[in-house]
């Protein structure tokens, strides 16, 4: 029989972590589900080298830091540092996670909840959501395949082969120029393609100078400036592909021709920034609510934010939602009233999150 942990939890940033700590201080049973190779994967992937972490706090918070352990030091350190701390924390404590886990759905069963990643089906009574609002966003493509590939964590996985990087930022610049010199330095001639809807890219000076020195250092790089994911699809060997179109050619009788090229999926790398969890608590079926004029001080009138218990509880029943998710706002149901709550988006909010859903979690598996 598959085990049914007390608490499953997606997301090993701060206030997961601190739920993960707290559930096996007090004898919960509970798994860490993580989308990236470690934990504290959306801090190393947002904060720049040699940032300061500080223990920051909202002057009026009435609460101290209640998981102390993930407390950043009064004297500020780099997040190197600070993550490397981390690192030997959950070692230390021996916390239950699992890596490249990517999050895809909740299933309600008759006993709880099912939580569907990439990595399998986990069970448990409770869910808690601690993802973050740093979520990458998703190519809209047709057809069954998946992205499999965001950023680039080790360059030399492209090396001989073609290579594909989507976006026209400095995120994508910054992985074409890893990849141009990790090829760079074994000989690999393999061109990267950099394809990007707009006709032009957009990239500050410095990014644009590091690009520069690779390409005249020998990086071969092709641009697809205009050029549009279209769909994804399986080959005949099994593989997933991605379609990008690169012209289109209108036809007057309204069958249009257009170039394109297929890649690999695994040989993709889209950096196309970010997006908010709202498409995902609609995925979920957590309900959301658009800011009206008056109603929200801290959100802009329209924005859409989840709809929670004071214990942090959505309105899909066991499933809790903390941390960097819910900020910098959220609408808070108390007293059959509904009212906006500020939440801003510190480690400090999102380890006593952690800290009041597992004791509002403690206290309903107890009964």
């Amino acid at each position: 029989m598959k085990t049914v942990h007390d608490v499953i939890i997606v997301g090993g940033g701060p206030s997961g972590l601190a739920t993960a700590y707290l559930c096996s201080k007090h004898k919960l049973s509970y798994l860490v589900l993580e989308s990236g190779k470690a934990v504290f994967q959306g801090i190393a992937n947002s904060y720049p080298q040699g940032k300061l972490v500080y223990p920051s706090k909202p002057k009026d918070a009435p609460e101290p830091f209640m998981v102390d352990e993930l407390r950043p030091p009064d004297k500020p350190v780099t997040v190197e540092n600070y993550l490397q701390y981390i690192q030997h924390f959950v070692q230390h404590e021996n916390l239950n996670i699992l890596t490249d886990a990517a999050f895809e759905e909740i299933r309600d069963e008759r006993d709880g909840l099912t939580v569907i990643t990439s990595r399998g089906n986990f069970r448990g009574k409770k869910v808690v959501l601690a993802f973050g609002s740093n979520i990458p966003r998703e190519l809209s493509v047709y057809g069954d395949a998946k992205m499999v590939a965001k950023n680039v964590e080790d360059a030399s996985k492209y090396i001989g082969i073609k290579t594909l990087v989507i976006g026209g930022g400095n995120s994508a610049a910054d992985v074409i120029i890893g990849i141009l010199k990790a090829k760079r330095e074994v000989h690999d001639n393999q061109p990267v393609y950099w394809a990007h809807v707009a006709e032009t890219f957009d990239v500050n000076k410095e990014t644009a100078q590091r690009l520069g020195e690779e390409i005249l250092l020998g990086g071969n790089i092709r641009l697809l400036p205009g050029a549009t994911p279209r769909i994804g699809e399986i080959d005949s060997e099994g593989i997933e592909r991605l379609v990008i179109r690169i012209n289109i050619f209108e036809q007057a009788d309204g069958i249009d021709l257009y170039h394109a090229l297929s890649f690999p999926m695994q040989n993709v790398i889209a950096c196309i920034g970010s997006q908010g969890p709202v498409p995902i608590f609609d995925r979920l079926g957590i309900q959301t609510i658009a800011c009206a004029a008056g109603v929200c001080k801290i959100a802009k009138e329209g924005e859409r934010l989840v709809l929670l218990s004071s214990e942090f509880e959505s309105t899909r029943r066991g499933v809790y939602v903390i941390g960097g998710a819910i900020s910098p706002s959220y609408m808070k149901i108390s007293e059959g009233a509904i009212t906006e709550e500020k939440h801003p988006n510190l480690i400090y909010t999102a380890v006593n999150d952690a800290y009041h859903v597992v004791e509002a979690i403690r206290e309903k598996i107890a009964k």
